[in-house]
């Protein structure tokens, strides 16, 4: 579990697609995954087997060499994440699960990528800016509300608005500076998670009582 608040922003040194043996007793086909490789300039404290939030991708490390992170990315993930984009010298968001007595400054942030959405416009200003993001599976849409919490990128950020499929942010000029959201630009994929909450709530109203049929919004 995270919180959304990135530590700092790694950078991509190595992306390597692999194929999995197919099963002699099994007709499926077999499955792809990929490796790719970070440079973590602050990795004193991971190790092998930590859970770290890449992009809001929650991944758990499979090898260490110095300051180079090695992660395996399935086709889940792949197909569902803005992962299939990436490319080698990418910035990325960093943040390391979150400790036991530490502190909550964002949201709880699961790391399970709900969906794609794509920047339609950044407008920029010197004491805020405003990101306004389509969201590209409008089943997520009752899952976002207005002062709600969301994660972009693994980025813990508040809801200005939400107008039909479009989700407007304010952004401070500290997460400008400090996340990959300060080289976005319009056009590009961003990783969506809706607040925890939302899904909980949503799960409940959707298996009670007469909602059965008309409320699978999850």
């Amino acid at each position: 579990m995270f919180t959304g608040i990135t530590e700092y922003l790694g950078k991509i040194e190595n992306i390597e697609k692999s194929k999995s043996k197919r099963n002699k007793k099994s007709d499926s086909k077999a499955n792809h995954h990929i490796e790719i490789t970070l440079f973590l300039p602050e990795s004193k404290d991971i190790k092998i087997g930590d859970s770290v939030s890449i992009n809001g991708v929650c991944l758990t490390v499979s090898k260490l060499n110095d300051s180079k992170a090695t992660f395996q990315v399935i086709d889940e993930t792949i197909n569902r994440t803005n992962f299939i984009d990436l490319k080698i010298g990418d910035k990325v968001n960093v943040e390391r699960s979150l400790s036991i007595g530490g502190r909550l400054e964002g949201h709880f942030v699961l790391g399970h990528i709900d969906g794609i959405g794509i920047i339609k416009k950044l407008e920029r200003g010197d004491l805020g800016s405003r990101i306004k993001i389509e969201i590209l599976n409008k089943d997520l849409l009752p899952l976002i509300a207005q002062k709600g919490s969301i994660a972009i990128d693994g980025i813990s950020l508040t809801v200005v608005s939400v107008r039909k499929s479009i989700v407007e942010i304010a952004l401070i000029p500290h997460t400008l500076e400090n996340t990959t959201l300060g080289i976005k630009r319009a056009g590009d994929a961003v990783n969506i998670e809706a607040d925890i909450l939302s899904r909980y709530i949503s799960n409940i109203y959707q298996f009670s009582g007469n909602n059965k049929k008309n409320s699978k919004i999850y």
